[in-house]
């Protein structure tokens, strides 16, 4: 299956913004993360086609999963 996988801010950096990846049924965001080489606390906030999401959220075909680095500010 299809799903399309956008990466924001610090996650960006050596891998892509946007890009259509192909996974098996039942992949979890959390594979996805692992799978990039992202660590997962460093992914901190995810969506599924604009929907919150956790780590533990399946893809399912052609959902867009967003996600972004910890945000932090003052």
């Amino acid at each position: 299956m299809k799903a399309k996988i956008k990466l924001f801010a610090t996650l960006r950096n050596g891998r892509f913004d946007i890009s259509e990846m192909n996974f098996t049924e039942g992949t979890t965001i959390l594979n996805v993360v692992e799978q990039l080489g992202i660590d997962k606390k460093d992914a901190a906030i995810l969506f599924i086609n604009g929907v919150h999401a956790e780590l533990d959220s399946i893809i399912n075909e052609g959902d867009d999963v967003a996600i972004f680095p910890p945000v932090g500010g003052g």
